[in-house]
């Protein structure tokens, strides 16, 4: 008995390794992403996802101001974002302080830096960004379903403050918006809608 229970654990931890490890076709990757657009903007956003070698690669070429990101397959979860194209060279950035290993609190310390010097140059308008997310056990990359998903909205504006805005600088209600980062390149405003 022992045994066999022993199996089963072993074949259910061998099923989501191997789940969180997937690349889903190309396709799959684009019906995903698009889980965080806006339905109007889903048929002509640019898309990005990862080839077999989890190499982020353009999957999409759009026509119209919105870029989505598919699921990181290296990160725990799922989460899928698509934001204006004038936060690109923002998003890119934090890519690729990622990549070299920066935390999260380098990462915003060096494009603070680089925003204030003139190196990174950030949106003159407010920008959005939406992200949709999951627990990993609701997420199959294999068959491309995700259940319990979760939208949330930001909306960048550099600098912003909670005087400039009349945001307060913390969650007061679900859906309520507010001001995180104020007064920073980061400036943005969060609405996180009560979840399901």
């Amino acid at each position: 008995m022992k045994t066999v229970i022993l199996l089963i654990i072993l074949c259910q931890v061998g099923f989501c390794l191997f789940a969180q490890d997937t690349i889903p076709a190309p396709a799959t990757q684009i019906k995903l992403a698009l889980l965080a657009a806006p339905d109007d903007k889903k048929d002509s956003a640019t898309v990005y996802g990862y080839s077999p070698d989890k190499e982020l690669i353009l999957l999409r070429k759009g026509t119209n101001e919105l870029i989505c990101l598919c699921d990181d397959p290296a990160q725990p979860g799922f989460s899928v974002a698509c934001y204006h194209r004038d936060l690109e060279p923002f998003m890119q950035r934090g890519r690729e302080l990622r990549k070299e290993g920066k935390s999260t609190e380098e990462i915003f310390n060096i494009r603070e830096q680089e925003v204030k010097e003139g190196k990174l140059i950030m949106p003159k308008a407010p920008t959005t960004l939406f992200v949709y997310s999951a627990k990993a056990q609701d997420y199959d990359p294999v068959k491309g379903e995700v259940k319990n998903g979760y939208l949330r909205s930001v909306i960048y504006i550099p600098y912003a403050t909670s005087e400039s805005t009349g945001l307060p600088t913390r969650p007061q209600a679900p859906g309520m918006p507010w001001i995180m980062n104020p007064g920073t390149h980061g400036a943005h405003i969060m609405i996180n809608p009560k979840p399901n």
